[in-house]
């Protein structure tokens, strides 16, 4: 295992003489740059998510986007009189995506100073950098899985999920379980680990440990006997949410040690963790061993843990630098409910004469 810095999962882009050159309110009538047009397509084609936070009028600034055919490629545009760095921040929170996750470019030494100022997490560019940005290694993924080039579908098929939530005539636990929610498990074969792989370096909030496998380790996981490498995905009545989940553990003659545990960033409204982690300790109940947990705390994955403790684990080994928790049957009867999601295992169900 090895821990690496966040990769960047959104570039948030000023608009008038960064994308373009001139200003659209002053009736410049810019063209968008071709260096600019050939970054926002390689890095989307690479899963990277593109956003706008610009001074000015949304509409205009949206009217414009629109007649050069671009207005589709970001997930979010804030365009506003205020701070560069509020809109930065209202855009990583409607993204669900962590500040230190997200770059931004500017050709305003001062805009950049204030975001940087403001949110240190977040990277920042001069958009004389933008023809270089398909070089850049932290804009360059290890791999660039199928679901990648989805990214952005996936995530504008979350939106409308948000406008149908916001329509919805009923409490929270109502519309999650109109959602019609199932979660598929199953073991993890050769076609997921650039996903796996991908998902471990993408998901910090939600990971237990804060640690990446590479791919290599993940085969070699996979291939032992003593481990068991599971994926996890997702649907509902709008559609598909992808790979969604990796869980990582290690058996022993009485114990089933989860050593890794994550969810993408993505689904944490869904509710859907606790589900996934209920149905490792079942995997694990079935063979007859105990459920272990470890949890290693970083600046952002203190949810994971709450997520555990919901769901019926509790603190054995309390060590700073490393937790174990067990799953304790009181605490799990008293766990929230899960009914909301289905959740489907596309293979049998070990056994205590099966090994995994």
């Amino acid at each position: 295992m090895i821990a690496m810095d966040p990769a960047v999962k959104c570039v948030v882009w000023d608009l008038d003489d960064t994308i373009w050159d001139g200003v659209v309110l002053e009736q410049d009538a810019p063209v968008p740059k071709p260096e600019a047009l050939l970054a926002l397509d390689v890095l989307d084609q690479r899963g990277i998510l593109h956003a706008v936070a610009s001074r000015g009028e949304f509409e205009p600034a949206a009217a414009h986007l629109r007649t050069h055919g671009i207005e589709e490629m970001f997930s979010a545009i804030d365009v506003s009189w205020g701070p560069k760095s509020e809109s930065v921040r209202r855009i990583a929170e409607s993204l669900n995506i962590g500040l230190d996750a997200v770059a931004f470019v500017d050709n305003d030494p001062f805009e950049r100073a204030e975001v940087s100022g403001a949110l240190p997490q977040v990277r920042c560019y001069p958009a004389e950098q933008i023809a270089n940005f398909p070089n850049l290694p932290e804009l360059t993924p290890a791999s660039i899985t199928e679901e990648a080039r989805q990214r952005r579908a996936l995530y504008r098929a979350e939106r409308i999920r948000k406008i149908g939530e916001q329509e919805f005539e009923g409490s929270n636990s109502q519309f999650l379980a109109s959602l019609e929610l199932v979660m598929t498990v199953r073991r993890a074969n050769e076609g997921d680990l650039a996903r796996a792989h991908e998902l471990t370096v993408r998901s910090n909030q939600l990971n237990t440990t804060g640690q990446t496998f590479g791919i290599d380790e993940l085969r070699r996981l996979c291939a032992s006997s003593e481990h068991e490498v599971l994926v996890a995905s997702l649907s509902d009545r709008f559609g598909g949410y992808g790979t969604i989940g990796l869980a990582v553990s290690e058996m022993s003659d009485d114990e089933s040690v989860l050593k890794l545990l994550l969810m993408s960033c993505r689904v944490m409204s869904r509710g859907v963790g606790t589900a996934f982690i209920q149905h490792v300790v079942d995997r694990a109940r079935v063979r007859g061993k105990r459920a272990l947990a470890e949890f290693v705390p970083t600046e952002v994955n203190r949810v994971m843990l709450v997520t555990l403790r919901f769901s019926g684990f509790e603190v054995v080994d309390s060590h700073p630098a490393r937790m174990v928790l067990m799953c304790s049957d009181v605490r799990r009867e008293a766990a929230p409910s899960t009914s909301h999601v289905e959740v489907r295992s596309e293979d049998v169900m070990p056994s205590r004469d099966v090994l995994p």
